[in-house]
């Protein structure tokens, strides 16, 4: 069986789309980490099923390179609505997707030449408890806090946006080996549900750099959920201020998160980067 895709991305955090309105997809989990391969397939940080909903316009699944299953997607989200804008045909300003995280909302904020190229997010409320997280730490909140990492001592600030993040201010982070101190904090024992984990420089007022390692995908270009808690860390550590509009520049680029004290705004681009056709093992389950 052949099924076509779409690659598209935000600020370079790159999934494989396929339109499951009609049509479900066979075995997502193993196909994520088959097509996600750079060098043997289309390759990608995961797959994004898009499928009919009963409470929004479409629902997301998303899967990580690994084949686990993730909540939630700043980048995937606005990728989505994109999708339905421009293939769809929903010529709206405003969508709803269900994700496993709640209903997002997501407004269009540019077109160009007739299509949607950027999204801004109502990314939800973010979530400090930490059992809720889930992070294992006394107290109501993760600010700042002493962890030991590989033999060496952070001050962390960790809290949820629709999944755990952990948040390291420090120097330039170019200088960072992420690929091995990223899986050294995702398979920390005081992250039970393993975590996402951003290395943070401030660069001025209200201006951050980040790279991010994503449980279940490695460091990728940029992460929308790791943004936005970046941004809410930098306010609650003193470093942003509330309500400001805070750029985070990434590997792939730039979003803007504006955390009003309540919920998390999003603002960012979705690009389409090619199309095509890939084989499905027909003997796999469907979901």
């Amino acid at each position: 069986m052949k099924r076509t895709f779409c690659k598209m991305h935000g600020v370079g955090n790159d999934y494989i789309y396929f339109d499951c309105f009609e049509e479900g997809l066979p075995r997502p989990a193993a196909l994520a980490k088959r097509l996600s391969d750079r060098r043997f397939s289309v390759g990608g940080d995961g797959i994004v099923l898009i499928l009919p909903s009963r409470r929004a316009d479409a629902r997301m699944r998303m899967f990580n390179a690994d084949g686990s299953e993730g909540k939630m997607c700043g980048n995937a989200v606005r990728c989505v609505a994109k999708y339905l804008y421009d293939v769809r045909g929903m010529k709206k300003e405003t969508f709803t997707v269900e994700t496993k995280s709640g209903v997002k909302l997501v407004k269009l904020v540019q077109t160009r030449r007739g299509e949607a190229c950027a999204f801004t997010v109502d990314m939800g409320r973010p979530v400090f408890v930490p059992e809720k997280i889930p992070a294992l730490f006394a107290g109501e909140r993760v600010v700042a806090q002493p962890l030991a990492v590989g033999g060496e001592t952070y001050r962390v600030t960790c809290l949820s946006m629709g999944n755990p993040h952990c948040v390291v201010f420090g120097d330039d982070p170019e200088g960072l080996d992420v690929a091995r101190l990223g899986a050294l904090f995702e398979s920390h024992p005081a992250f039970p549900e393993r975590v996402n984990t951003e290395f943070v420089q401030v660069l001025g007022a209200n201006r951050l750099k980040m790279r991010v390692f994503e449980r279940g995908s490695g460091e990728t270009l940029a992460c929308g959920t790791g943004a936005c808690a970046a941004a809410v860390a930098a306010v609650l550590c003193g470093y942003a201020d509330l309500g400001a509009d805070v750029s985070v520049c990434l590997r792939g680029g730039e979003l803007h998160v504006v955390y009003t004290g309540e919920t998390v705004f999003l603002t960012g681009p979705a690009q389409l980067a090619f199309t095509g056709v890939v084989e499905i093992h027909s003997k796999e389950e469907r979901v």
